[in-house]
């Protein structure tokens, strides 16, 4: 150990660090464990009989006592659109009375209305938006997330999305990792003319969000009616040249061959997947990319869920996410998408555990230093108020998380 410690978390009944070697089974799981960091990172975790042996504390260490509660990794939200102005529950009612998509998006509705009142917004004002949806993140036990773009179409309103996102990372405990969607939908400017849109994101969107540092991550919306296979590797192809890694939506509704463009291009993941070929689902193994699934999308709009259980078992790595947006997954609750996996999806709770924290981490990259608790890693970890972690998926609808560490301090208390 390099430095001694300065916090450590003793009496945890269960400690569960994704990690096998340290521990049971699959999520390598302590019993009475202890964790300690040092500088925001974990330097020991093991059985908290031990922990007085082999930990060098600071004066200062600050003492968790856990209360014999649950410890697992932070939560990772690999998918969300955090940032954006207005509300749609109108269009919920709407759909609930039996409105098509068509229909609502003739009455005013849609992505097109979130887009006109992010338009209207100022990045002061999507910050102000984007920080209660965060502090609300926090409590359920997301300690890091995703968020897109996509919702401004123009150059100076994407990269004011972008611009919000990098100050809400700035100034909230959740990690904040921004991604680029202008190529969300075709704006109504460009309509019927979706390659001159497409040469705007070329040409114009992503060399100056390149420019500015605004973003980690390129995505793109590969679907019929939307952008093509061949409009969607342009896209990502470009965002490669500029450092971007590509994650994006891919055969949510038709099979267009997104998954398959995924492991062609070396993306970090490909997300719904509802109509994703098998063929494809095998290139997306061989390439290393994850498949992030999105169980809230399914049901608040009332359809299918993906195949996760024909994924698995060709070995592919499965991420979950919220999906968080105005229009089709109006939730955070990680907790609540896991119950979602394992109930709706046939996932077990093992996978569904590891989708929202390791694997979710794979999606975004991050593997390295987040999604699960080993020694080197950020200190980022939740303690829930549940007998055993498995609780937690079963008794759904209520927020088990008491306290939130991130990065070795405690964010949230309940």
């Amino acid at each position: 150990m390099t430095e001694p410690a300065d916090l450590l978390v003793r009496n945890i009944g269960q400690l569960v660090t994704c990690e096998p070697a340290l521990g049971e089974g699959p999520l390598g799981v302590i019993e009475r464990g202890a964790v300690a960091a040092a500088g925001g990172r974990i330097c020991w975790i093991g059985p908290d009989a031990r922990l007085d042996g082999e930990v060098v504390r600071c004066a200062a260490a600050r003492v968790v006592d856990a209360g014999g509660r649950v410890a697992l990794p932070g939560f990772v939200d690999s998918h969300t659109h955090l940032v954006f102005a207005g509300s749609r529950e109108h269009e919920y009612a709407m759909r609930a009375r039996g409105a098509t998509y068509q229909e609502i998006a003739a009455a005013g509705g849609g992505i097109l209305s979130t887009v006109r009142a992010t338009r209207a917004a100022s990045v002061d004002e999507l910050v102000a938006l984007g920080r209660p949806r965060l502090d609300l993140m926090l409590r359920h036990g997301t300690t890091t997330c995703e968020a897109k773009s996509g919702y401004g179409l123009t150059t100076a309103d994407e990269s004011k999305m972008l611009e919000a996102i990098r100050r809400l990372d700035a100034g909230h405990p959740v990690t904040v990792v921004p991604t680029f969607c202008g190529a969300h939908e075709v704006p109504p400017e460009f309509k019927g003319r979706t390659d001159a849109y497409v040469d705007l994101v070329v040409e114009e969107m992503l060399p100056e969000v390149a420019r500015r540092g605004l973003a980690r991550y390129v995505d793109v919306f590969c679907e019929e009616g939307v952008f093509s296979v061949a409009e969607s590797r342009r896209i990502l192809e470009a965002g490669a040249r500029l450092g971007l890694r590509a994650k994006f939506h891919a055969d949510e509704f038709v099979t267009l061959g997104g998954a398959g463009l995924a492991a062609e291009v070396g993306a970090l993941s490909a997300d719904h997947l509802l109509k994703a070929r098998v063929e494809d689902i095998a290139r997306m193994k061989a390439a290393g990319v994850t498949a992030a699934l999105l169980p809230g999308t399914a049901f608040f709009l009332g359809l299918p869920y993906a195949p996760a259980r024909a994924f698995l078992e060709t070995g592919l790595r499965v991420a979950l996410a919220s999906d968080f947006n105005p229009g089709s997954s109006m939730g955070l609750n990680l907790q609540l998408v896991m119950t979602m996996a394992v109930s709706q999806m046939k996932m077990t709770m093992e996978e569904a555990l590891l989708g929202v924290t390791l694997n979710a981490a794979h999606a975004m990259g991050l593997e390295a230093e987040i999604g699960s608790l080993r020694p080197g890693k950020f200190c980022d970890l939740l303690l829930a108020d549940a007998p055993t972690w498995e609780r937690i998926p079963y008794f759904y609808g209520v927020n088990h998380v008491a306290r939130v560490i991130k990065r070795g301090s405690v964010v949230w208390e309940a």
